[in-house]
């Protein structure tokens, strides 16, 4: 099967598409990246998905419908020179409100809308049946990770936010780990740049000391079990730390990056990761995967950070949202108690059907 899959992350760098073949063998998935790309979000559509999470319920759908109309005409652009149509699209959505523990999780981005434009049988909504079994409807990419890249001992991806999946004798366990380009960029942007480019900024700052103390601090990094963060958390509780500390912006991001640096780093010691599959934005930033092994080092734990090709760093996501549409197509299981907490193993995606 040949699925286009789209994925827009929380660090809001655009809307990434993955048009991917899948064939399952008796020993396993085989998956083919055939195009990829990234299409970058204007100012105008930033603002409008940053901020609909103050807007009424009547500019939330009406944003729910424009976006999907958006997302189904760059769909058609981007297939205009592939010779084969796919044969269902896979798509994410942006998520908007993240509070599983309320019992929602939800993404704007029109499924009907996609497949009435595109013509294309639509996978979308892929995380409120996990919710409804009392899951936290994230991470769902460790399923890939099982099943794509099985090679490796853990899949880190350091997007939006950092998060990470691993194998146990419990089965396959996940987790955000906690924020990571979200943050980053954000001071990035006060200095005038979209991204702090291989953390050029950072590693000209310096540390301050009692900022770092209070980010290492935060009650959720101490928390087992399955955990997911979104922006309200990062919101809440880390941005107006930033917000209200007076510091210069490189020593802001330097000190932002040693913060997420030292949490990744707690982590692989803690689980033991011996080599560890790195993909995301934040796998280009040399400066924090340079921090990642010293504080590594510091705590006496030796770990190999895998970097694989500039398409899988920068389009893992967007693949593997194509491979959970495939296996809801194929009614398959798509989403992990294991990973999520919830009460069992679910398939995940409403279905709406193109022409």
């Amino acid at each position: 099967m040949t699925v286009l899959g789209l994925m827009s992350g929380t660090s809001l760098d655009g809307l990434d598409l993955a048009l991917c073949a899948f064939d399952h063998h008796p020993s396993g998935y085989a998956f083919t990246l055939l195009k990829a790309d990234t299409l970058s979000y204007s100012p105008h559509w930033k603002e409008e998905l940053a901020g609909v999470k103050r807007a009424t319920a009547e500019e939330y759908f009406s944003l729910h419908a424009r976006y999907g109309n958006f997302i189904g005409h760059a769909v058609n652009t981007f297939l205009k020179d592939v010779p084969h149509r796919p044969e269902i699209i896979a798509s994410h959505g942006h998520t908007v409100f993240h509070q599983p523990e309320r019992g929602f999780s939800t993404q704007t981005g029109c499924g009907a809308t996609i497949a009435a434009v595109t013509g294309i049988t639509t996978v979308c909504d892929f995380r409120s049946t996990d919710v409804a079994y009392g899951g936290q409807g994230a991470p769902l990419v460790p399923i890939g990770d099982r099943h794509l890249f099985a090679n490796y001992h853990a899949c880190l991806n350091l997007g939006g936010i950092a998060n990470i999946s691993f194998e146990t004798p419990a089965g396959r366990i996940a987790y955000d780990i906690c924020e990571a380009n979200m943050l980053l960029n954000h001071l990035a942007e006060k200095a005038g740049h979209a991204f702090d480019r291989a953390g050029a900024i950072a590693r000209s700052g310096r540390v301050i000391p009692s900022l770092l103390d209070v980010l290492n601090g935060q009650s959720y990094y101490s928390q087992s079990g399955a955990r997911s963060m979104g922006r309200e958390w990062f919101e809440k509780n880390i941005l107006h730390l930033i917000e209200t500390t007076s510091a210069p912006v490189h020593d802001l991001l330097a000190t932002a990056t040693a913060h997420v640096a030292h949490i990744i780093a707690r982590e692989l010691a803690a689980h033991h990761i011996k080599n560890v599959l790195v993909t995301g934005g934040g796998a280009f930033n040399t400066f924090l995967l340079e921090s990642i092994y010293a504080n590594l080092q510091a705590a006496a734990h030796s770990c190999e950070l895998i970097l694989p090709s500039a398409e899988i760093i920068n389009f893992k996501e967007a693949l593997i949202f194509a491979f959970l549409g495939y296996l809801r197509m194929h009614n398959q299981v798509n989403a992990l108690s294991s990973v999520t907490g919830a009460a069992r193993n679910s398939i995940g995606g409403a279905v709406y059907l193109g022409a």
